[in-house]
């Protein structure tokens, strides 16, 4: 297969209709690795904001179980829109990632923020480091199915489209960035699970080349040095390398699409191996879409503060 040869697929696609098809070929085929790139970076940005990152620190989740925190977040993406969104499985998987939600008192504006930054992410990590930039119905198509996932998940004001999420993103980070303890301890802890992919003796100096990629409000905001200037050339000059790489690269086959690999399940997963080990004892509500006619979606806890 040429290496634009599902560019042009793409292409003929409506971003509308297609968007899942669009998603899928775009995160499991063109740029599985930037994606998650995108989306890895997407989690410590919710760690500059204290209110997320002090209700994360007081769960312990990523302390206790790091690893399986950040794999189970990836899977359940991965499971959300492996059969479709309307499937029986993409919806069970929505119902499991609200059950877990249900249990915390988080603002709907937390909510929409952390949507925002699966969505802008991944689409920034793209267009600075993939192959090629994104076209327009890439775009359209992350934006698509974000605003669906913020649908079923019961979050109200999603965007319409990726504009709306982008004003979103940098309006909330411009008003609720700020550092707290917790934003470091949250973020620490989140880097030690991504770098024990390294040897020990690589890890220092890769934890520096990551933190050389994030820019200063972020770095700011967590409380994490920002790196000299010769090494943030050096990490922005080899990923551009990579890029040109990869386009020289033969696509990849359609019979081999990208699968994750979480070293939590080396033997493979369930639905039901995801999430914290507590969810299990709490019942999976209705979606918003599943209301009988005429009763009100059950509201979720109202906010601390």
């Amino acid at each position: 297969m040429g290496r634009y040869r599902r560019l042009r697929q793409i292409e003929r696609l409506d971003p509308e209709r297609d968007h899942e098809r669009i998603f899928w070929l775009l995160t499991q085929y063109e740029f599985p690795w930037d994606y998650l790139q995108g989306v890895s970076v997407a989690f410590l940005r919710d760690y500059g904001v204290p209110r997320i990152s002090r209700l994360l620190d007081r769960t312990q989740e990523f302390e206790r179980a790091g690893r399986k925190r950040y794999d189970d977040t990836v899977l359940i993406a991965y499971e959300m829109v492996r059969e479709g969104m309307d499937s029986a499985h993409g919806r069970d998987t929505v119902r499991r990632l609200n059950r877990i939600h249900h249990r915390y008192r988080i603002p709907n504006e937390d909510y929409l923020y952390v949507l925002a930054t699966t969505v802008v992410g991944p689409k920034r990590w793209i267009d600075r480091y993939g192959w090629r930039p994104l076209i327009p119905a890439e775009v359209e198509s992350l934006a698509r199915v974000g605003r669906r996932m913020g649908e079923r998940m019961g979050i109200s004001g999603v965007p319409e489209d990726y504009a709306g999420f982008e004003r979103l993103h940098d309006a909330y980070e411009r008003a609720m960035f700020a550092f707290d303890p917790a934003n470091r301890r949250v973020a620490a802890a989140t880097l030690r699970t991504v770098l024990d992919v390294f040897p020990r003796p690589v890890r220092p100096l890769a934890a520096r080349v990551a933190l050389a990629v994030l820019d200063e409000p972020l770095l700011g905001a967590l409380g994490l040095p920002v790196q000299p200037r010769w090494l943030r050339t050096v990490a922005h000059r080899s990923l551009r390398a990579r890029a040109r790489l990869v386009r020289l690269l033969p696509a990849r086959p359609d019979r081999w699409p990208h699968r994750p690999r979480p070293r939590s399940y080396p033997f493979g997963w369930t639905l039901d191996d995801l999430g914290p080990h507590w969810a299990a004892e709490r019942p999976l509500l209705p979606l918003p879409d599943e209301q009988p006619p005429g009763r009100a979606a059950r509201p979720r806890p109202e906010a601390d503060g």
